[in-house]
């Protein structure tokens, strides 16, 4: 699969948000097909990335991936990816011959990457081999600088998994803490997308067990989530508490809100938020 320019559900959001042209002078950022020798050296020097899938009952994630650097290494259109989502993760057991999306993370130097493309193999204890549609640097707003400890972050949890339909107490006070959470869209011909969100702790609201929201903030102007949830509002969220490898991982599906800019709630004063609707969580 290769993509060229912005799809439907892009230039829809673009054109809604007043930003045609500045998010034109951008489009060809992602024709760039395959990873450039810069992205490679980017990758291999990272320890942490996010991935987004789907499992094999089809229902997607997003997962962290953590491992000394060298785990991801890219050359022309095949990225080599030497870690899998750790056991009892959602996507431990994750099925080739799909699209995915990964973003990597240097949380000190506040750079970031995104890979989409099909995975084409996942051999244990070899790794995962993705063939490379596309690959685009990302701006460094909100993300804030969190330690990665490789250990703590690939180590399987303690306690078995917990699958539920609805947030418990503990996963909604999670969410209030978090500072940071990873977004996980699909698109049905353009295949998957990781992204980052970042804001001050508690950006991330709870209005229930089955609902929470978010503002959104002033970016790039690509919309590529954006873009994606105007075409499949299935979603997934991934919350991850640094310091003890713990994770939080939500499926669903959102919708963009626009409202009045300045309103209640918008934090970021450009008049839209993102409301989410749980389907299942795993922790």
């Amino acid at each position: 699969m290769t993509a060229t320019g912005f799809h439907e559900g892009e230039t829809t959001t673009q054109r809604r948000a007043g930003v045609e042209a500045e998010a034109g002078r951008l489009e060809g950022m992602l024709d760039s097909s395959g990873l450039s020798p810069g992205a490679a050296k980017f990758l291999a020097s990272q320890r942490f990335a996010a991935l987004t899938a789907r499992d094999h009952a089809g229902v997607l994630w997003i997962s962290p991936l953590a491992a000394p650097p060298g785990f991801l290494r890219g050359h022309h259109d095949i990225l080599r990816v030497s870690a899998f989502p750790r056991g009892g993760d959602p996507l431990h057991e994750i099925p080739t011959g799909q699209q995915v999306g990964l973003i990597a993370i240097d949380f000190a130097t506040r750079r970031r990457l995104r890979v989409n493309g099909e995975l084409v193999s996942a051999d244990r204890p070899g790794g995962m081999t993705v063939r490379v549609d596309q690959s685009y640097g990302n701006c460094p707003k909100y993300i804030h600088n969190h330690a990665i400890d490789v250990a703590t972050l690939a180590a399987p949890p303690r306690i078995p998994a917990r699958h539920a339909s609805v947030l418990d107490a503990s996963d909604q006070a999670f969410i209030a803490r978090a500072d940071t959470f990873f977004l996980g869209t699909s698109h049905p011909t353009r295949g998957r997308d990781a992204s980052h969100r970042g804001g001050p702790p508690g950006f991330v609201r709870v209005d229930s067990a089955d609902r929470l929201w978010w503002p959104d903030f002033p970016g790039n102007n690509m919309f590529n989530s954006f873009g994606n949830l105007a075409v499949d509002d299935e979603a997934a969220l991934l919350f991850l508490d640094f310091e003890t490898g713990a994770t939080l991982h939500i499926t669903g599906t959102a919708q963009v809100r626009w409202t009045t800019p300045g309103g209640p709630g918008d934090d970021g004063g450009v008049g839209r938020n993102v409301a989410f609707a749980v389907h299942a969580v795993a922790r």
